[in-house]
C-alpha cells in the first residue's frame, strides 16, 4: 500500500510541476493537499511518509478522529467540506486553514474560537443551487466582514460545475481574486487539477489520484 501511494504522490507532484511550467509558473507556488474523505488513517499516514504535508477533510468528526491518530506526523489540516458553526469548536485545535467559509456567521464562530485564523472564502462560481458558496457578486462584502473579525482572509476556494469545462470557472475565480487583492486560489481536484494549476491555482485538493477510489 505505502509503495503505491508514494508512487501516486510522486506522479501528482510531477503533473503539478508540468502544469505550472506550462503556465510559466514556479511549481513551488502550488500546494498539494491530499483530500482524504473516507480514507483510513493508515493510508493517509503512507501519504505523509511520502512527503505530503497538507491534508484536507470534508467531515468534522472524521477529521478529529484522524487528527488524533496522525498527530505524530504533524500534518497541516485543511477543512474543505460544508461546515456548521457547532462543529468549529471541535476542529479548532487541528485546522490550520478553513477553506469553506461562505457566510459571516461562520466567520464569527471561527474568530471566536481561533482568532486570526487563516480562511478562504468559498465561491459558488456558477451559481449552482445545490452547492455551498457565496455568489461572486457578494464576495467582496464577505471578505471585508471576515477581515473586520480579525481573520486572515488568504484567498478563494471553489468547486466548478461537474459537467462543464472547468477552465472558464477557474479563470473566473482567478479574476475575482485579482479584483479583491487575494493571492491564494484553492481549485482543482483529481479530474481537473492540472487545468486549475494552468489557470492559477495555488492549492489543489487531490484525493483519488493519490489514494485510489473511495471505499
Amino acid at each position: 500500500m505505502s509503495g503505491r501511494i508514494a508512487a501516486a504522490v510522486g506522479d501528482c507532484r510531477e503533473r503539478v510541476a508540468a502544469a505550472a511550467l506550462r503556465a510559466g509558473r514556479d511549481p513551488a507556488g502550488v500546494t498539494l493537499v491530499g483530500a482524504t474523505k473516507t480514507v483510513p488513517a493508515a493510508r493517509i499516514a503512507a501519504a505523509l511518509e511520502a512527503g505530503i504535508r497538507d491534508i484536507g477533510e470534508n467531515r468534522a468528526q472524521e477529521l478529529v478522529a484522524k487528527a488524533d491518530q496522525l498527530a505524530p506526523y504533524d500534518p497541516q489540516w485543511h477543512f474543505v467540506g460544508p461546515l456548521q458553526r457547532n462543529k468549529v469548536r471541535a476542529l479548532t485545535p487541528w485546522v490550520t486553514c478553513w477553506q469553506t467559509v461562505d457566510r459571516a456567521a461562520l466567520g464569527v464562530e471561527i474568530a471566536k474560537r481561533s482568532p486570526r485564523a487563516r480562511v478562504l472564502v468559498e465561491v459558488n462560481v456558477a451559481g449552482e443551487a445545490q452547492k455551498a458558496g457565496i455568489e461572486p457578486a457578494n464576495a467582496r462584502e464577505l471578505v471585508d466582514a471576515l477581515g473586520e473579525l480579525g481573520l486572515e482572509v488568504a484567498g478563494l476556494m471553489t468547486v466548478p460545475p461537474h459537467h462543464d469545462d472547468p477552465r472558464r470557472w477557474f479563470a473566473a475565480l482567478r479574476e475575482l481574486a485579482d479584483r479583491l487583492g487575494l493571492t491564494e486560489l484553492s481549485m482543482g481536484m483529481t479530474d481537473d487539477f492540472e487545468i486549475a494549476v494552468e489557470e492559477g491555482a495555488t492549492i489543489v485538493r487531490v484525493g483519488r489520484a493519490i489514494f485510489g477510489e473511495r471505499r
